[in-house]
């Protein structure tokens, strides 16, 4: 079968595997200051940090429509036998359920949740592109997509809470005495929604690499195939401690740094960095 793969912008993968996976991204529209930009088209995470950094409001994201969804799958939909489309998790977005009835014109169009954002989507996103290599069947492909999200452990660690702040996922005491104390929360992905399953205290670097630690030592459950270490803005011996644990505890064929986008990075802000991978 000839399977087109399509996501939203929220999967952070970076152009080169973009590219090189024939993927096609539907980029969900970030506001700033009344202003309506598309994510890693006419905006990036740098104009946003850049913006608040000098008094702006926090930015925020919109789902897409049902209509640019159809807009979507009409253009794809005539030229293949198959199109996947994977969404931001339904419990982060609406815009699942509006691909879904976008998707209602088109029989040969199916709709994944990825119950993840970020690189966590993304993983689903090149297991599609794995497995449409090989697949007969649309209907059996997505539901073994739909099995796979659950095997995605994602995770993030941030360093200050101004921005969840900002936008009311943390009280300002909360951000306070987390400040105070120099701790870092880790937020988790777990049944496509967001919890802090873990606080860390101390320098960033030190907290990061302790972090990663957590995660990949002494595991034997881990797939072993793909890791993502994806960020926003942290500083170069960040950076290095992260990497240098990835090394150390990690057993992964392939290991790839992306950049957060404008949806992440909207909400954590800079200094937010996690690991993403696949268990067995």
């Amino acid at each position: 079968m000839n399977i087109k793969i399509i996501s939203d912008s929220t999967c952070d993968l970076s152009r080169q595997l973009l590219e090189s996976n024939g993927i096609s991204l539907v980029p969900l529209t970030v506001i700033k200051a009344d202003q309506q930009f598309k994510d890693g088209i006419t905006i990036t995470a740098a104009d946003i940090f850049d913006h608040v950094a000098k008094g702006g409001a926090l930015c925020s994201t919109a789902a897409n429509s049902i209509g640019e969804y159809a807009d979507v799958f009409a253009e794809y939909a005539p030229n293949y036998d198959g199109v996947i489309h994977i969404n931001i998790g339904s419990h982060f977005s609406s815009c699942y359920q509006n691909a879904c009835l976008a998707a209602e014109d088109y029989p040969n169009v199916r709709v994944i949740d990825s119950q993840n954002l970020s690189t966590g989507q993304g993983l689903v996103v090149l297991k599609a592109c794995e497995l449409s290599k090989t697949a007969a069947d649309l209907d059996q492909l997505a539901e073994e997509l739909r099995a796979f999200t659950e095997k995605v452990e994602a995770s993030f660690l941030v360093d200050k809470l101004d921005y969840l702040v900002k936008g009311g996922r943390c009280s300002s005491a909360a951000a306070l005495g987390a400040n105070l104390l120099n701790l870092k929360p880790c937020i988790e992905v777990k049944d496509g929604k967001m919890s802090v399953v873990k606080k860390y205290r101390g320098k960033y670097d030190k907290c990061l690499a302790s972090y990663v630690k957590d995660r990949l030592a002494n595991r034997d459950d881990l797939d072993g195939g793909t890791l993502f270490v994806t960020k926003t803005v942290v500083s170069d011996e960040c950076y290095s401690a992260v990497m240098g644990a990835v090394s150390e505890y990690g057993k992964f064929e392939n290991i790839y740094e992306t950049d957060a986008g404008c949806t992440v990075s909207c909400h954590c802000g800079p200094g937010t960095l996690g690991v993403l991978f696949v268990r067995k």
